[in-house]
């Protein structure tokens, strides 16, 4: 929550600070990018009632708890950057079609410096943040912000070939801009898509494998399970043991394989470990 309220503060204050330079220099590529920081701002409303309904008690109608508000925030996420990309592309072209000129384009350069600057220093916190609490969400959120800060390097390059005698340049890189906004938005949508399916990282199976795998009196693993709801995993996990393994002994193998379990995988929230004998 605190990682939202700031970062949501950091790109508003840039946002205000680019468009005022908007209205002085009249710069479309400018004007996409500052529409794109406001768009960035306000994922981060959608997010923040995720995490509210997230900590709300399980209940008998939604026995997992409301976790998956967090993908649900991540679709409206990204409908709001696909019309800021589409608002950004309209106006762009239609700056090519009615050529205007620009001014202050030294102002509009160090707009797209602070742009860079506001949504790495947000990428940063962000992507820290989400690794810590395993908020997927939060982490592409944060590298979103930082490839939001290279688009705004793009505009102080619509404004150096303006000033090298090419006008189009700004109306040019503003329709870059939404090219690579879309771009991004696909690696968006497969990362989410992947989530509402209950897809998990291999690499986070493996992990609990291993785990399970190495826990004295396991002798084999046949099933791991896992799926994320919210920024916690759940699941299940199915490991072989002797034939000859007392109930007494077989409990207390499952106690200990999901005790490493949890270790090797912090973000656990319950995972239920069953044991069968071979």
């Amino acid at each position: 929550m605190r990682a939202l309220k700031i970062s949501l503060v950091a790109l508003l204050a840039t946002t205000v600070l680019q468009f005022a330079v908007v209205l002085v220099s009249g710069s479309v590529a400018l004007l996409a990018d500052t529409v794109h920081n406001f768009s960035d701002a306000l994922t981060a409303l959608p997010l923040w009632v995720a995490f509210l309904l997230a900590r709300r008690p399980a209940t008998s109608r939604y026995t997992y708890g409301l976790g998956k508000a967090e993908d649900l925030a991540g679709l409206f996420i990204i409908v709001v950057v696909a019309l800021s990309a589409i608002v950004a592309a309209w106006q762009s072209v239609d700056r090519i079609v009615h050529p205007q000129p620009l001014t202050n384009l030294w102002w509009v350069m160090a707009a797209g410096v602070i742009g860079f600057a506001g949504n790495e220093a947000v990428a940063v916190y962000r992507i820290s943040v989400g690794r810590r609490i395993g908020s997927a969400a939060l982490v592409a959120d944060g590298v979103h912000a930082r490839t939001d800060g290279f688009t705004s390097l793009a505009v102080v390059l619509g404004a150096a070939g303006v000033m090298l005698g090419f006008p189009l340049a700004d109306p040019i890189v503003g329709l870059a801009i939404s090219a690579a906004i879309f771009v991004l938005l696909w690696g968006t949508v497969k990362s989410l898509g992947r989530r509402l399916l209950d897809g998990v990282e291999p690499a986070l199976v493996h992990r609990a494998e291993h785990a399970l795998g190495h826990t004295p009196g396991v002798l084999a693993v046949d099933r791991v399970q896992l799926r994320w709801i919210g920024h916690r995993l759940h699941g299940s996990a199915l490991v072989r043991v002797a034939a000859a393994t007392t109930v007494a002994s077989a409990d207390v193998v499952r106690r200990d394989a999901a005790e490493r379990l949890g270790r090797a995988l912090p973000n656990v929230e319950e995972i239920t470990v069953t044991t069968t004998a071979h």
